[in-house]
């Protein structure tokens, strides 16, 4: 059976606050839990009123002391933001409280705009052309400390904390490629290099003391419902909200409506088609016969669902539908082509 893992974005909704935000964070990964989800990553985002994981470790640890054993996770840290010995405390710090269940994603982006990007770089020239550097700096310091050396990450050195490389383009594929590690695709935002990354990372991975095959994962946009009506108009919350995003004024997670209509433009609307393409939507049967096709077409070892749903209830049962599904298609479908056959 594919796994199934949840992204998270701890959304804080119109009328709620951070807090809100961040406690639902941490019950919806207990929900997925016991679903049966492998995965609960949260992503660094800066300067976002929408959004509630900035400080990323903290909220993993907020989560992972909520959970007992799903894997949780940063899907991804911003490395270019970091210095990387600061990350690898971090996250060794992460791995010593929670052992075995914390995973590093690392994203070449800064995650926020260019103003904030300098306010947490403090005048650093921007770093994301040394990210390749940065990734073998902070794998290093997750290695078993070794006579006379002069830095070491305290915790961290010696303890296992996976780390994955993320991207929605070509760069991240090849460096994950090259260096031997997982790889996860953004395909819920940013689809459009979805196939041509997960052939490069397949096509040149080179097995690592990491990997000895590639391993993949895309995530996408996944709202289930009852209905395919209920689970469309759920989806609307995530249009608006990105509407407001490319018109410069983001904000709070708004409520769903029964309509888009006169709340984009023609153009605006064919933007958020073109960034949620892969999204599937609907009933039980749609989501299953959606997931089953994207699983067929792709061949990921993994799957990444993120969601994001004004109504905490309303969300819970859609990952709850979503896991149906995924039941579903292990009994009744063929094993879907896959980069890792151990897996």
């Amino acid at each position: 059976m594919v796994p199934f893992s949840v992204l998270d974005l701890s959304n804080i909704v119109q009328g709620g606050t951070a807090g809100d935000a961040l406690h639902r964070s941490r019950e919806l990964a207990r929900h997925v839990e016991q679903l049966g989800y492998k995965r609960f990553w949260l992503a660094e985002h800066h300067n976002m009123t929408g959004i509630a994981s900035a400080a990323t470790a903290v909220v993993i640890g907020h989560v992972a002391a909520g959970t007992t054993t799903i894997r949780v996770g940063a899907g991804g840290i911003m490395l270019p933001n970091h210095a990387p010995l600061v990350i690898a405390e971090q996250f060794g710090t992460l791995a010593a409280l929670f052992p075995g269940r914390i995973d590093l994603g690392l994203g070449r982006a800064p995650g926020t705009d260019q103003p904030t990007a300098r306010a947490l770089r403090r005048g650093h020239a921007d770093t994301a052309d040394t990210f390749p550097q940065d990734v073998v700096e902070l794998q290093s310091y997750f290695q078993p400390a070794v006579a006379g050396q002069v830095v070491q990450a305290v915790p961290g050195a010696g303890i296992a904390v996976p780390i994955w490389l993320l991207g929605s383009s070509l760069f991240s594929a090849q460096l994950a490629a090259i260096l031997g590690l997982p790889f996860a695709f953004a395909a819920h935002f940013a689809p459009d290099h979805l196939e041509g990354a997960l052939r490069i990372y397949r096509e040149r991975f080179q097995p690592s003391a990491t990997l000895s095959r590639p391993y993949a994962m895309a995530a996408i946009q996944v709202y289930a419902a009852d209905t395919d009506a209920a689970a469309q108009r759920l989806f609307t919350s995530l249009r608006q909200s990105f509407v407001a995003l490319r018109r410069g004024t983001p904000g709070p997670l708004p409520p769903p409506v029964d309509s888009m209509e006169g709340r984009w433009s023609p153009l605006e609307e064919a933007g958020v088609n073109a960034a949620f393409r892969e999204a599937v939507v609907g009933s039980p049967a749609t989501v299953q016969a959606g997931l089953a096709a994207f699983l067929q077409r792709t061949g990921v070892d993994e799957l990444m669902v993120s969601s994001a749903i004004f109504d905490h209830d309303a969300r819970r049962h859609s990952f709850g539908l979503i896991a149906a599904a995924r039941d579903e298609l292990a009994l009744t479908e063929p094993a879907f082509p896959s980069s890792n056959p151990a897996r």
